[in-house]
């Protein structure tokens, strides 16, 4: 017993050093710019940590430190989005996350030693993220799904099955490698093996199919446009007005390119009632000297809440849709911004083209909705924040259009500039830039849609998933 005692504070020690590389190595799947490929395989090394510690308190403990290694990535982005006290639980409540899962995948592996118990993580993972997506004012944000956005193949699932159905794939694969390297004798791990392969295999399979299927459809130019510079309530006239000047010669330039369409981004200006109202006589004008549609994104306040609007002009200069934000950034929660609960649909060139802004495509059942009122085109204006999140930010947004079948024309300030076809695709893409701004033309092409699985049938799979593991938790189970 002595001797026991005496070694336990090495092998804390270690045990922790463990934990540290685990975390290391898992936050290679984890930030806002992450690397696809190694989130197949950089839960391993924690997934085989947790499941090979005896004690249930040292592997709680060393869940809690790689978790924390991993999900560390993000403070810096939460620290710049949020003061530092909310910025620092958002952390531990993501690494609670992850130590939840971890622990109950733990639980059902180790009493059972069957190799059915492969499950577990990737069923715990989805409940985890489907329930996020409904509960949490930022919804499943950072899920891991979010790491295949740029993987053809891979991310096909989502019109089958949403996020949901990537996320399952994604985590089985690591928890089946898991499992294999556990020293512990398992009912069946070549079963697991194989199922794990044939799965992998199906869901590649099916990507390169739909990768393969044409996009039909009649192509138009589009073009965004967008300046960093920020209009405030408090501007000087002289520098807003230099703003919104450079703005109509950007739009100028995109027109004479031979755009049909022209998409600024979120709260180019916060105005008052009588400016805005000025602002919008201005672009309607624009949009009727160029002969073009376009979309301004402007925010309002008038002293109570304010709102953020997304401006749809047609070609004769008539604002012939005025969609209002209906989710919140962290910012404009604290600032009390009002939420809007209409859609907005419009026909352009025989296309129905959907309207949101920015984080209201974080949220799959928002984008569903378009999707379900057979939106070719969704027209997003956006700002991201200084750049950070800006790679995450058009890859969630990209991934509703891939959910439900249509393109993503999303222009940002403080972020990317991008278009993205109904396979997820990126078909252009750039920076913004501060004054004197920056500018993409992109050649699309709109048409009618056909529903994906997704759009008919919604995260189905996802709450599936959170059945059986309810199930898989509360129901008996044998011991090995």
């Amino acid at each position: 017993m002595k001797t026991t005692n005496a070694r336990r504070p090495a092998r804390v020690l270690w045990t922790l050093f463990l934990a540290v590389c685990a975390g290391g190595v898992l936050s290679l799947a984890t930030g806002l710019t992450p690397n696809g490929w190694m989130a197949w395989i950089a839960p391993v090394p924690t997934l085989w940590l947790a499941l090979s510690i005896e004690r249930r308190w040292l592997a709680t403990l060393a869940m809690l430190v790689a978790s924390l290694v991993a999900c560390s990535r993000y403070l810096s982005y939460f620290l710049l989005v949020m003061p530092a006290l909310p910025a620092v639980l958002a952390l531990i409540g993501q690494s609670a996350v992850w130590v939840g899962v971890l622990g109950l995948s733990r639980r059902v592996m180790r009493r059972s030693h069957r190799a059915w118990t492969v499950l577990a993580y990737p069923l715990l993972w989805v409940s985890a993220d489907t329930l996020m997506a409904v509960l949490l004012p930022d919804g499943n944000w950072g899920s891991l799904a979010y790491t295949q956005a740029d993987l053809p193949w891979v991310r096909q699932l989502a019109a089958l099955g949403g996020t949901s159905a990537v996320l399952f794939v994604l985590c089985l694969v690591p928890a089946t490698l898991a499992l294999l390297l556990w020293r512990q004798p398992v009912r069946g791990k070549g079963w697991a093996l194989g199922a794990t392969g044939m799965v992998v295999l199906a869901m590649l399979g099916y990507g390169a199919l739909r990768m393969q299927q044409p996009l039909p459809g009649t192509q138009i130019q589009v073009g965004l446009a967008s300046i960093d510079d920020a209009i405030g309530m408090k501007a000087a006239p002289g520098y807003a007005a230099d703003i919104r000047d450079r703005y109509d010669t950007l739009i100028a330039q995109l027109a004479a390119q031979g755009a049909m369409l022209v998409v600024l981004p979120e709260k180019i200006a916060v105005l008052g009632p009588s400016q805005a109202n000025a602002w919008q006589a201005h672009f309607a004008t624009v949009a009727a000297r160029h002969h073009l549609w376009l979309e301004v994104g402007i925010a309002i306040d008038d002293g109570r809440r304010p709102r953020n609007h997304a401006w749809l002009f047609d070609p004769s200069g008539r604002r012939v849709e005025d969609f209002q934000k209906h989710v919140m950034a962290p910012p404009e929660r604290a600032e009390a911004y009002a939420g809007g609960t209409a859609y907005a649909v419009h026909d352009i060139v025989g296309t129905r083209v959907g309207l949101a802004v920015c984080k209201d495509m974080h949220f799959a059942r928002f984008g569903r909705v378009y999707g379900q009122r057979a939106s070719g085109v969704m027209l997003v204006p956006a700002w991201d924040f200084a750049y950070a999140d800006a790679w995450m930010a058009a890859r969630m947004t990209a991934m509703r259009g891939l959910e439900n079948g249509y393109t993503v024309i999303r222009a940002s300030r403080e972020g990317l500039l991008s278009v993205s076809d109904a396979h997820g695709r990126f078909v252009a893409e750039a920076l913004s830039a501060p004054m004197p701004g920056a500018t993409l033309l992109a050649q699309v092409t709109v048409g009618p849609i056909q529903p994906t699985l997704f759009t008919r049938i919604g995260n189905v799979f996802g709450w599936l998933c959170v059945g059986l593991s309810a199930l898989m938790l509360l129901a008996p189970c044998r011991s090995h």
